[in-house]
């Protein structure tokens, strides 16, 4: 019956995970979460079903656990999640295992793989430098082959994550409040004058805010964030930025940007058109 790999990405970490491990399972199918959204229910007909994406604020994005409630996972004896992040702690395998456990189903296994920081509203950050890059993807090899063997073999994973660089003492009872804190996360982002109107911000959007009114970005309030950064980091004039507020001060008008090396703008688009667009562009 095969595998299939639910995931989202919004700067390429996760979709270059996705993609490394396709190479490594066989008959194995890529299925993007955002191209997925409008249905009510999505029934997977694979043995073995994954679910890769980024952690935000600590805990996978709200999408991808709004996207499980509605998976029918009926088929799927094995279940897998990946993900990635700067190395901050995080609380997203738990929120699996309990929606998970709602139907019946178990997390047999699961990663977390760090991975070069897209975030670039904080002083003093800057992406990673090539010497950086090339140890984090050594290790991320060496990490996919140890990892594939586990899912071929269908073997329990559930490993205790040490590997962590953000360490929180009080991190056990800090994620319980994770959930409000998520709901009430918000930042707001803006063009500056370097936008010259070409919408590869709404191109690769993945939430569908943005909107280009008189050949410039608008950030429509009614439509909710994914909080993915792709707007910000693909924008080619650096001209994207988030506001500084009361609570946060931003500096991505002075820090330059990351997205994954292997992954440009149209691949992240691409996560809208479902997966024609990847059986198209990649071997």
């Amino acid at each position: 019956m095969g595998t299939e790999i639910y995931y989202f990405s919004g700067t390429g970490n996760s979709l270059y995970i996705t993609l490394e491990l396709q190479k490594r399972i066989p008959e194995t199918e890529l299925m993007p979460i955002v191209g997925l959204l409008d249905m009510d229910v999505v029934k997977t007909s694979a043995e073995t079903v994954g679910i890769i994406f980024p952690i935000h604020l600590a805990m996978a994005p709200q999408i991808v656990i709004e996207f499980l409630k509605k998976m029918d996972l009926k088929s799927a004896g094995y279940i897998f999640a990946i993900a990635t992040r700067e190395g901050s702690q995080h609380r997203a395998f738990a929120d699996f295992k309990k929606v998970l456990g709602k139907k019946g189903k178990d997390l047999n296994s699961y990663f977390t793989l760090n991975m070069a920081s897209n975030d670039p509203k904080f002083k003093n950050w800057h992406p990673a430098a090539a010497e950086e890059l090339a140890d984090i993807e050594s290790e991320i090899q060496n990490n996919l082959e140890y990892i594939q063997d586990i899912i071929l073999n269908k073997d329990e994973s559930h490993e205790k994550d040490t590997h962590f660089t953000v360490h929180m003492p009080l991190f056990p009872i800090f994620s319980l409040v994770l959930p409000v804190l998520n709901k009430f996360y918000n930042v707001d982002f803006y063009a500056n004058s370097k936008c010259t109107g070409c919408g590869t911000c709404k191109k690769v959007c993945l939430s569908g805010k943005i909107k280009m009114v008189n050949g410039k970005p608008v950030w429509q309030k009614e439509v909710d964030s994914f909080f993915c950064h792709a707007c910000l980091n693909y924008c080619p004039e650096q001209a994207v930025q988030i506001k500084s507020n009361l609570f946060l001060k931003s500096y991505t008008e002075e820090n330059d940007r990351y997205s994954h090396p292997y992954a440009t703008a149209d691949d992240i688009a691409g996560q809208k058109n479902n997966l024609k667009y990847f059986q198209s562009n990649w071997e």
